[in-house]
């Protein structure tokens, strides 16, 4: 059983193809990263009432906000997080300077086929036929290693800068996790979650920071930044550039653009809270898509349990009227299963309930690609 994120992600690791295309000299968008146009479903974008919630967490009211958004969006943008803006600014300019390298210096600090870290396309490449049009970069533990294949002479502020972002992220998603456990929604206390620890601050807790660069595409209709999928995570705090490319999924709606907020931080709930809620909160299925005329930069604070913790619907919210939809499970096994089932993993571990309408066959989010 790995002991520490680093080793889980490695050991689940997606066999993709590594072979890298310079997409900032394609002009013309290749057949192999042409997508079925999107229109497979209708856009909310047009829709003004229907936009993911910005709470501001200096809000009296702001715990209740999250839980409400929790339920209903499975996703919410955050404002007055006590992130500073120039650590965020800081490593948005990182992340470009990474990107803007020569594509022969970035494959310097490439991912080795069986690794995580480093260089290199999306892990959930091998499960779609198409290329995406993107590139990414993935930090599990420290990142001196490839750091220094990008910067041989200047790697130090890159490594600070990363730990710097990582210990403020860290503290934010732990104060994240009790306002969405906490909410009217659920009401859960931290004598409910024992392995948050004594303090109640989820030290043991495991992160993975994901890089992520969109460049412009000539046609940006047929091709795909990230195709739709749900994190397997407890949560993801994510930072955007100024630039469009988050859609999440609304039931009833189809795809709604989660626009750039100076400042903000949107925060998706993953499929280890969606298990530890009960399925109360959705795991918001998500997207990127890409831009004709600009390029585009992401940054995923991917966060989750010690990977050894057993992580099922917790008993305050289970009772004979409501039945565990889920079996236990750790982080650890469950990266397994993502990276044999994908979208499907979480009906591999559901839990047949006749009383709360769920079975084993029919998974509420998964999406069908084109």
């Amino acid at each position: 059983m790995p002991s520490r994120i680093s080793d889980a992600v490695r050991d689940h690791s997606l066999l993709v193809d590594h072979k890298h295309l310079d997409l900032n000299l394609v002009n013309e968008l290749p057949d192999s990263h042409a997508w079925t146009p999107l229109n497979d479903n209708p856009s909310g974008d047009s829709c003004t009432r229907e936009s993911v919630p910005i709470i501001d967490l200096n809000d009296p009211n702001a715990q209740n906000l999250i839980g409400h958004a929790c339920k209903t969006w499975g996703v919410f943008q955050v404002t007055k997080h006590g992130i500073p803006i120039n650590l965020l600014n800081d490593i948005e300019s990182a992340g470009m300077s990474l990107f803007s390298l020569p594509i022969q210096q970035k494959l310097k600090a490439a991912r080795s086929p069986e690794g995580v870290s480093g260089y290199g396309v999306a892990r959930i490449s091998s499960f779609f036929p198409k290329r995406m049009w993107s590139e990414g970069f993935t930090i599990v533990g420290s990142p001196l290693e490839h750091a220094r294949q990008l910067w041989p002479q200047d790697y130090t502020k890159f490594c600070d800068l990363i730990e710097e972002y990582e210990k403020e992220m860290k503290k934010l998603a732990g104060k994240l996790m009790w306002l969405m456990l906490g909410s009217l929604s659920l009401g859960i206390t931290k004598e409910d979650v024992k392995w948050a620890g004594p303090k109640g601050d989820f030290k043991g807790a495991g992160a993975v920071l994901q890089l992520n660069y969109y460049p412009t595409c000539s046609d940006p209709n047929r091709a795909m930044g990230l195709p739709a999928h749900t994190d397997s995570t407890l949560l993801t705090i994510l930072q955007q550039s100024n630039i469009s490319g988050l859609q999440v999924l609304r039931e009833g709606i189809g795809w709604v653009t989660v626009p750039p907020v100076h400042g903000a931080l949107v925060v998706n709930v993953g499929d280890l809270l969606h298990i530890l809620s009960n399925g109360s909160y959705p795991n918001v299925t998500h997207r990127a898509v890409v831009n004709r005329t600009q390029h585009r930069l992401s940054i995923a604070f991917l966060y989750g349990p010690p990977s050894s913790v057993q992580i099922s619907p917790l008993s305050k919210l289970v009772d004979h009227g409501h039945l565990p939809l889920y079996r236990p499970v750790t982080w650890s096994e469950y990266l397994g299963t993502k990276a044999k089932l994908f979208n499907k993993a979480l009906s591999s571990i559901r839990l047949c309930d006749s009383l709360n309408g769920f079975s084993n066959e029919n998974d509420h989010n998964s999406v069908k690609i084109g």
